[in-house]
């Protein structure tokens, strides 16, 4: 029987999850870390079948089967390794190699790749803290890094000469080159990385397999990576991931940033289950990698512009991947932060309000097509439709296709078509008179704007206002409207959080123990108001 490439079995491991190989025979139930059903290899009634996601390995807990998705396959269809492979790799959109023993030659070679890589960020952190390496060391340390975090994540600096190229002058130069640490020119081999402070990349066994270098003078770019390699490449490798592995089965759940110095913040400051993609937009590897440990996800970007087009990018790409066990959420830090301010600046503590606050793929999904198109019309609803459509398409498990599906169609009648008639009908709130001024106001908004009376149905059609008629016209523009809505929308809702303290202080008063109900209204209308002053000056 001939020998097969490691290389392509191992990446077809990475791609394919067991659960949805074996779920294609086997109905499984997640319980804990593990999905559980009836064993297909003997007969049973009590599910003693476990299948483990991460480490992609099944176990017959009553006939002792046990195996990875190759012997899976093999044994579920009866047919040899190169069958099942070859079906495997269909599935994976892999086209087949040319097997054959990997050559003892290749695997020395890679063997000293992961020797040049080690040696290097050796010598790499022990600049870091000579003179060479100060200023690299302040900057490190001014982005609030610790020794120890340093020594741990193994950050060091690259001096501006051709240190490596010198260092390394005894090893074969193929493989140096072959590593991307050195490049060839016109006088011999120089250094790829100078006077960048370095952060090693790990692949997933906590090998060094790259670096990225970050630039110390201000010029751009900011991060250089070592190019794609033998061992490394950028569409496949997430950062942090051989760190964050554990964590991710403790937390149930993996959050994704933008950065690595995000990342490591993230990581030593209570979210250890941190990780980032690495010098490229987020692919279809990173979360085929990430849905193996975990299927839920929180992406957590900026809140501009580019933060908002790559949660719209992660977006589409996890679509595929959705299960019925899936949560897949998407947090934003705004006001021109990112993780690692708020998490200097506030604390985890704020960073922990940012991600429970995430949004539901699903509101994710509509608020993107609300945003992408005009629905107040009939040829942007029809566009905005066909866009949420094509999304859940994407979906591979038919059933939880059809509840998107049905979730979207409820959406598009109740929300797209139906307001007015809700604001006509719906229960009326005992709410406080409001002036003529801002009922004048809000009765311009409605007409002027009616995405804008769409989005906030709900709360104007509690007001006691005619929508139909008719007032002076007023210079506002649609973000100024918006604003306007939210905060009267702020305003009532803390007005309604002061009147069930001011109850509770009758009952507290009264002899009943309440505190902690009255301490609870209080940190809401704090936050409340919070939002108030953010609206305001922003």
């Amino acid at each position: 029987m001939p020998k097969y490439d490691r290389n392509f079995t191992d990446e077809l491991r990475e791609r394919l999850s067991i659960v949805d190989i074996v779920g294609r025979r086997v109905p499984l139930v997640k319980k804990g870390q593990n999905y559980w059903g009836c064993c297909p290899f003997h007969n049973e009634k009590t599910p003693s079948f476990s299948v483990n996601e991460d480490k992609g390995f099944y176990h017959c807990f009553g006939c002792g089967e046990h195996g990875d998705i190759i012997s899976f396959v093999m044994k579920s269809e009866n047919v040899d390794f190169k069958t099942a492979i070859t079906e495997l790799a269909a599935q994976a959109g892999l086209k087949m190699p040319d097997y054959k023993p990997k050559p003892a030659e290749q695997v020395a070679r890679e063997e000293s790749y992961y020797q040049i890589m080690s040696a290097a960020c050796d010598i790499y952190q022990k600049l870091l803290f000579e003179p060479a390496g100060s200023v690299a060391l302040d900057y490190i340390r001014g982005r609030g890094f610790n020794d120890d975090m340093i020594k741990k994540y193994r950050i060091g600096y690259a001096p501006k000469n051709n240190l490596i190229a010198n260092k390394f002058i005894n090893v074969k130069q193929d493989n140096l080159l072959a590593t991307g640490m050195c490049r060839r020119g016109d006088y011999g081999l120089y250094d790829f990385f100078r006077d960048k402070l370095m952060f090693p990349i790990f692949n997933a066994r906590g090998q060094i397999v790259a670096f990225s270098g970050r630039s110390l003078d201000g010029s751009e770019p900011k991060y250089i990576n070592t190019t794609d390699t033998e061992l490394f490449h950028k569409r496949r490798t997430i950062f942090g991931f051989n760190f964050a592995r554990d964590a991710i089965h403790r937390a149930n759940r993996s959050i994704v940033v933008e950065g690595q110095i995000d990342a490591i913040q993230m990581q030593c400051n209570g979210f250890p289950e941190t990780v980032a993609p690495l010098g490229t937009a987020l692919t279809e590897d990173h979360i085929s990698m990430l849905c193996k440990a975990n299927r839920n996800i929180v992406f957590c970007f900026d809140g501009d512009a580019a933060g908002q087009k790559a949660a719209a990018r992660a977006c589409d790409i996890v679509m595929p991947f959705l299960r019925d066990t899936s949560d897949v959420r998407f947090a934003f830090v705004t006001g021109g932060k990112d993780p690692d301010e708020v998490l200097k600046k506030s604390g985890a503590g704020a960073m922990q309000k940012i991600i429970d606050g995430a949004t539901g793929l699903v509101d994710f999904l509509w608020n993107l097509a609300n945003a992408g198109f005009n629905v107040s019309t009939p040829g942007g609803r029809s566009q905005a439709e066909k866009f949420l459509k094509q999304k859940i398409e994407k979906i591979t498990d038919a059933a939880l296709r059809a509840e998107y599906d049905n979730e979207y169609s409820q959406r598009i009648f109740n929300n797209w078509h139906k307001w007015k008639k809700q604001n006509q009908n719906i229960p009326r709130m005992a709410l406080p008179e409001i002036d003529d001024i801002t009922k004048n106001t809000v009765i311009f908004i409605v007409n002027k704007y009616p995405e804008i009376a769409e989005r906030y149905g709900d709360f104007l059609a509690t007001m006691n206002i005619d929508f139909d008629g008719n007032v002076a016209d007023m210079t506002m523009d649609e973000k100024s409207a918006e604003k306007y809505i939210v905060s009267l929308k702020l305003q009532k809702y803390i007005e309604r959080l002061q009147s069930e303290k001011k109850s509770l202080t009758s009952k507290l008063l009264a002899g009943e123990n309440v505190r902690d109900e009255i301490a609870a209204l209080d940190a809401k209308i704090a936050d409340a108001r919070q939002k108030m002053d953010t609206l305001v000056s922003m």
